[in-house]
């Protein structure tokens, strides 16, 4: 599976690729403008430039299919073809979506609530699908059915598309998304340090290092 970390802050970034084996990076306007000011794109080149080999993926926010293909080309000639470009799985984000894809570009197919709309966009050729799980479980949309469903279809046709799952709450949803058969999940580096410090994991440690002394004294 791949892990990703959902966020635009620099050090929170630096962070987790030090301690976690991180896959890529996601973002979207929304992640992007809680780390204001900054020059768009130069935070998006210092982005990528962190990812080094690992995939990075950018949400395209136009809602017509012209605009998103000029948001496309600018992104292409920003930070070149290898950018994952976050297509919303509307009428015209698919249009969108299969005009990249016979281009050469990648898309990370987004904004999935339900599974018609994965599977037109592993028809189209999406590269990545991203279903919003904790938005799906707020409108009371059961997303591991979903996550499941469409993991049966890509295996059962042979579709190379993969389910990056995302739009987390709490780490049961991240667990759940896996074990339905997500290929990738991208978390926001503040859930997944709550994640890794546990109380219960942290007294353990704790009671090994106390004793590890006593151990070592002989006594």
């Amino acid at each position: 599976m791949e892990f990703m970390l959902d966020s635009a802050n620099l050090k929170d970034l630096e962070h987790g690729m030090k301690y976690y084996p991180v896959d890529g990076v996601t973002t979207n306007p929304s992640i992007l403008k809680a780390d204001l000011p900054f020059d768009y794109f130069e935070q998006l080149k210092a982005i990528k430039a962190l990812c080094g080999a690992r995939t990075m993926h950018v949400q395209l926010a136009a809602e017509d299919f012209d605009g998103m293909m000029a948001e496309a080309e600018e992104i292409w000639q920003q930070l070149g073809k290898d950018v994952y470009l976050k297509i919303p799985v509307t009428e015209e984000g698919v249009r969108a979506i299969k005009e990249v894809k016979s281009r050469g570009g990648y898309v990370t197919a987004t904004a999935i609530y339900y599974p018609f709309q994965g599977i037109m966009a592993i028809h189209a050729g999406a590269d990545y699908l991203a279903p919003y799980c904790n938005r799906m479980e707020n409108n009371d949309i059961d997303f591991v059915t979903i996550i499941e469903q469409l993991r049966d279809l890509i295996d059962r046709d042979g579709y190379k598309a993969k389910i990056l799952a995302a739009s987390f709450k709490n780490v049961r949803q991240v667990t759940a998304a896996i074990y339905a058969g997500a290929h990738c999940v991208t978390i926001q580096p503040a859930l997944l340090k709550t994640a890794m410090h546990s109380a219960l994991v942290s007294d353990a440690v704790a009671a090994f290092s106390k004793d590890y002394k006593t151990v070592r004294q002989g006594k």
